[in-house]
């Protein structure tokens, strides 16, 4: 079986066999079919060769996994580290919150900025949407979804339009206006539809104009290419065996890439033309809660539950450096580069946010103000400053 997702476990008649039975919804060549586990097990057993079963091909699959790693750790020449021993130490950050923003009633779970470096979109718990000016603290839109949870935000490169998804499985673009008291809700159109909750989007175009697809990510295990305008699906993303929880885009004006992260410990480096997964790292010991590309698009940084952040490498394939201390138990959430790149900040479950020197692997400082688990970071376009969004119903602007 080719491209094979387990979706969802749904009742009724099987597509195979016809008998009523509880059911899994998998892809085949990206079309949807729903079988019982009797057929489903029958259409992979129909392909062996003789001699084989299935047990065998696990041990085949596990045996070429190791002969990968020991071929990778062949290339694994030197650390970052040591690489980095000579280049001079950071000068003392000075780091403060220099805004607070209150509105929320709930866990503020995403927030992303706009491409104009002042404005921001967040999303919550409380089934709210705000749009805000981060110079004024102003809140310029509102919007009430009809879900809570509502786990994923993004402004569109135009500044024109933001979306969201949540635990409604859909994911939806809100066109925005200069009137304020225009009916938002009214000009909401949903875009994606996955079979469980979204956990993450963002949109594709870089052109300023015109926002023309989105990507999304989502608790059924995989991650879809959508074309805005008409709502079609352009490209589906099956090779997740778990959530799906995280996805970044990549940075380069040409790039055709995206990495995701999820809930089988794995992030994948995915070619959007083609819809193949071209590159696996799997050396985190827990979820990965957050991907995010390197502002160069030859790399990428993770988060884990296991509270370490990692740092992989796309050129060479490998991972090149682990943030973590013995101090932290907590698992990390959320991260993002500065402009340069090296600097890497990383919300924690323990309510900070720790600044990672990325050549060095030491941590050059932590911001300390929020009072429960931090949810997202994100630097600003123009790279001077910080927002950061958490649990605790407020996002913090940092500088």
């Amino acid at each position: 079986m080719c491209d094979q997702t387990f979706v969802a476990i749904t009742f009724g008649p099987c597509d195979s066999c016809g008998n009523p039975s509880p059911l899994m919804n998998i892809y085949i060549k990206s079309e949807a079919i729903n079988y019982c586990s009797f057929c489903v097990e029958m259409m992979a057993c129909r392909g062996l060769q003789k001699g084989e079963s299935l047990a065998t091909l696990k041990t085949e699959s596990d045996t070429l996994k190791k002969k990968l790693e020991e071929e990778r750790g062949k290339l694994n020449d030197v650390e970052l580290h040591q690489v980095a021993e000579k280049i001079e130490v950071l000068n003392p950050l000075s780091v403060k919150t220099r805004r607070v923003m209150k509105g929320h009633t709930n866990k503020v779970l995403c927030m992303d900025w706009c491409s104009d470096k002042r404005r921001l979109v967040s999303s919550s718990q409380d089934g709210k949407v705000i749009v805000w000016d981060a110079f004024t603290l102003n809140k310029e839109h509102g919007l009430a979804l009809p879900c809570t949870w509502v786990m994923a935000c993004a402004y569109a490169p135009s500044g024109c339009a933001v979306a969201c998804g949540g635990l409604d499985n859909k994911c939806s673009v809100i066109p925005l206006s200069l009137d304020k008291n225009e009916n938002l809700a009214a000009k909401k159109k949903s875009v994606a539809m996955h079979t469980n909750y979204v956990s993450g989007c963002t949109f594709t175009n870089s052109d300023m104009q015109v926002n023309t697809s989105m990507l999304t990510s989502s608790g059924d295990g995989t991650c879809a290419l959508w074309d805005v305008e008409s709502g079609q699906l352009l490209q589906s993303f099956h090779g997740h065996t778990a959530d799906v929880l995280s996805l970044d885009f990549a940075p380069s004006e040409t790039g055709n890439t995206f990495v995701s992260g999820g809930c089988d410990k794995k992030a994948n480096v995915w070619d959007m033309r083609s819809g193949q997964n071209i590159q696996s790292f799997e050396s985190h010991e827990s979820d990965i809660n957050c991907v995010k590309y390197y502002p160069s698009g030859d790399a990428f940084a993770s988060a884990s539950d296991d509270a370490t952040c990692r740092f992989y490498d796309l050129r060479a394939d490998r991972e090149v450096s682990v943030y973590k201390k013995d101090s932290l138990i907590f698992g990390a959430s959320s991260v993002d580069f500065s402009m340069s790149g090296r600097l890497l900040f990383a919300g924690y479950n323990d309510y900070t946010i720790n600044v990672w020197d990325v050549l060095k692997g030491t941590r050059a400082s932590i911001l300390f103000g929020h009072e429960n688990r931090v949810s997202k970071v994100r630097v600003s376009p123009d790279g001077t400053a910080l927002c950061s969004a958490s649990w605790d119903n407020t996002l913090r602007i940092w500088a």
